[in-house]
């Protein structure tokens, strides 16, 4: 068995993995690569492998820097079939849509490429193949694979991928601890012979749950204090339901949140929770209590959806305080940008940022203090409050990558790291060599490991 890495190698961005085992080809997720723009010239260039001779493609979960590139391999002639689990299929033809929407408006105003068509789409649609966790399925003569919980998103996993004697277990994102909603991370399986594991935050601590829950009522009652606009750049999966759901409890404890209007003004965001409330046997118990208890927890007084430009725009009408929730999670596009416009130059706002930003992503750049900045051709001075809580991310901390790398019943015997800055993952393999006595590597792009 052999893995290339074609994407997330020395960034998170792009995921890409190709197995061979047993003379056929796999890939493992091939999503989009994100920076500046909303869609980077990385993604125009020509795969490394020829899409035709890949038997498979399996998709760990349905983030678009995991499923981007999936209509450009069917683009490519790639006839074989996508699996994943099915909520995973339902988000990713969301994320496609959407992010066909995006491509096709900045193609039209700024003149931005286009990645693929709707019929792309479609065929990855049509080449879908259903695969829940737990469920061991043949791929092919001489090698099978299962899913796992991974506790990151609706629908995600890890899979572990068997095949000439050989068990390698790719993590796609590990989830955070104590997420609202999503169950917990399953424990590695024994036996393993490469672990490939991500790590976004392989160098950093996240924030405690309930210092999450008090950090968001802090900065929810600031903002209503000082008559400002809230604005949360929020990922359309996961982030937001968890959002919904702390925003929910703190008006059931009567907060003075009730008094402000809240917008979730992100088309796809809303066409997830639709998916969230299909896939009720993915909560974990305590959500799947409020569920059976007729607790809607995506619906609540003072929470307007708006999904048609038109809703967005009236937004503007509605006078201050108020909150708004608007995609995209790295404000590298979406209609968090025309917010941004209008509401980043007043001190009395608040920008609070909840997931991890890419690095030349305008997200990232505000974080790191840049002012002004450019949004959509316009220099817009950065003078409100700028507050980041990474207890919100969906992915794991330092802390939870060592202690599921290293809490199954067995070591692997390999692990490579990958989808991190080089900061991060360095980090993080540093300490699974002092503490554990376990050698890892981190992968650079084209990186080809013998299993």
């Amino acid at each position: 068995m052999y893995i290339t890495f074609y994407g997330a190698a020395g960034g998170v961005t792009g995921s890409c993995s190709l197995v061979e085992a047993n003379n056929k080809k796999i890939l493992v997720d091939c999503g989009m690569y994100q920076g500046s723009d909303f869609n980077e010239g990385k993604n125009s260039d020509p795969f490394a492998f020829n899409p035709k001779e890949l038997e498979a493609v399996i998709v760990t979960h349905a983030h678009l820097d995991h499923t981007g590139r999936l209509p450009i391999l069917i683009k490519n002639g790639f006839a074989g079939k996508f699996f994943a689990t099915p909520a995973t299929i339902e988000l990713t033809e969301l994320i496609l849509e959407d992010a066909f929407s995006i491509m096709t408006y900045n193609n039209r105003k700024f003149g931005s490429p286009i990645l693929y068509e709707q019929s792309d789409i479609a065929g990855v649609m049509q080449q879908f193949k259903s695969v829940d966790y737990y469920e061991e399925f043949s791929l092919s003569e001489g090698i099978k694979f299962k899913f796992y919980e991974a506790g990151h998103i609706f629908g995600s996993v890890f899979v572990e991928i068997n095949s000439e004697g050989k068990k390698a277990v790719f993590s796609g994102d590990v989830g955070n601890i104590n997420v609202p909603i999503l169950r917990d991370t399953d424990v590695l399986p024994d036996n393993i012979d490469v672990l490939v594991c991500e790590s976004t935050y392989g160098d950093r601590i996240h924030e405690s749950a309930v210092a999450r829950q008090a950090l968001i009522e802090q900065l929810v009652s600031e903002a209503i204090t000082r008559g400002g606009v809230l604005m949360i750049p929020s990922f359309s999966l996961e982030r937001t339901q968890e959002l919904l759901y702390d925003l929910n409890d703190l008006i059931d404890r009567k907060h003075e949140l009730a008094s402000a209007p809240i917008f979730l003004d992100s088309p796809l965001a809303i066409g997830a929770t639709r998916v969230y409330r299909h896939f009720t046997r993915y909560y974990d118990k305590e959500a799947a209590k409020f569920f059976k208890e007729g607790d809607d927890l995506f619906d609540f007084p003072g929470l307007t959806l708006t999904e048609t430009r038109e809703e967005s725009r009236r937004i503007n009408q509605v006078p201050n305080p108020k909150i708004i929730i608007a995609g995209a999670g790295m404000m590298n596009g979406g209609r968090i940008l025309h917010h941004a416009i209008r509401y980043l130059s007043d001190e009395r706002n608040t920008l609070l940022i909840i997931g991890y930003q890419a690095y030349n992503t305008l997200g990232r750049r505000i974080l790191n203090g840049e002012s002004p900045v450019n949004v959509m051709g316009e220099q817009v001075p950065v003078h409100c409050k700028v507050e980041a809580i990474g207890a919100l991310s969906a992915h794991a901390d330092q802390a939870k990558l060592l202690s599921w790398i290293t809490g199954g019943k067995m070591l692997p015997k390999k692990v490579c790291l990958n989808h991190g800055e080089p900061h991060a993952s360095e980090a993080l393999a540093k300490l699974l060599k002092e503490n554990f006595n376990l050698a890892s590597t981190v992968v650079s792009e084209g990186f080809r490991l013998e299993v």
